[in-house]
């Protein structure tokens, strides 16, 4: 007769690899392939010769065919294996009946309170993008006690790092425009992250153009010439009036959710939420 302590697993705990969790992939349901980098919504699953596959759709409207490997994809920054849906299934299957989600897709809480703040916190760059993250995710960061700061600028970053003195259960997480390597933001984030410090871009020029443009009404956003304000180009080009406060509440006004957004934003908003909220170790 074999005793349970027979052969024992004496591997520590943080060491032995994590189960990853099965999601149905359903449509409009955003990821990101982990071996390119191609972040989507999903379009379609098809049953092919050499196994299942998820068709993904960027924000450009490009499509592209995966496997539905294990551990292929992220999802909200964590590693998880697509699966076909259930038959019958669609948008919202599985969740219990009457259940609302909040703007970020999360299932909503009814009657939940605001947790008390906790010590970590995330600073976004730029107030349009701090009122946008606050529109979509507001009511997930107030579950999670998660606090927003606007960020006015990238320079000033080191300086905030060093009066924010992150640390164990003090975690901080920086949203930044336009991250591009070998930049002078690129070398500032680096210079700050660490284990308790994590900086994360987007690839948008400006916030405005994270929003899909179906969202915004308009066929796409334009290209606006080298050397000129952004938004004032962009009001100029789509024959808004050149006031960009009003023009961005216009436009904030018609995001309703995370639908409305683009999917690299998304999975970097996410990131940064998992991120203040693990738990020390994680």
């Amino acid at each position: 007769m074999r005793s349970r302590y027979d052969n024992p697993d004496l591997t520590p705990p943080w060491k032995r690899p994590r189960a990853v969790p099965e999601v149905a992939a359903e449509p409009d349901l955003v990821v990101e392939e982990v071996s390119t980098g191609f972040c989507g919504a999903v379009v379609r699953c098809e049953k092919t010769a050499e196994g299942p596959t998820v068709t993904l759709e960027d924000r450009f409207g490009k499509h592209r065919v995966f496997p539905m490997a294990a551990a292929g994809f992220l999802l909200e920054g964590r590693t998880v294996t697509l699966v076909r849906p259930a038959p019958g299934g669609g948008p919202g299957a599985g969740a219990p009946a009457g259940r609302q989600r909040t703007a970020s897709g999360s299932l909503a809480v009814p009657g939940a309170r605001a947790r008390v703040a906790r010590a970590g916190r995330i600073y976004v760059e730029g107030r349009h993008d701090a009122e946008l993250v606050e529109k979509v995710w507001g009511d997930d960061l107030r579950i999670e006690g998660v606090v927003v700061e606007y960020l006015e600028g990238v320079d000033d970053l080191p300086a905030v790092v060093e009066a924010f003195s992150p640390g164990p259960g003090a975690r901080l997480g920086v949203l930044v425009d336009h991250l591009v390597p070998g930049s002078k933001e690129s070398g500032i984030a680096a210079e700050v992250c660490g284990d308790h410090v994590l900086v994360v871009g987007h690839p948008y020029i400006d916030i405005w153009e994270a929003v899909k443009p179906a969202s915004a009404g308009i066929r796409a956003w334009p290209r606006v010439p080298h050397g000129q304000d952004w938004k004032t180009g962009v009001c100029r080009a789509l024959g808004w009036p050149e006031h960009t406060g009003a023009a961005w509440q216009r436009l904030l006004g018609r995001v309703r959710s995370y639908k409305d957004l683009e999917p690299a934003l998304l999975g970097r908003v996410e990131e940064l939420i998992d991120f203040v909220t693990a738990p020390d170790g994680a």
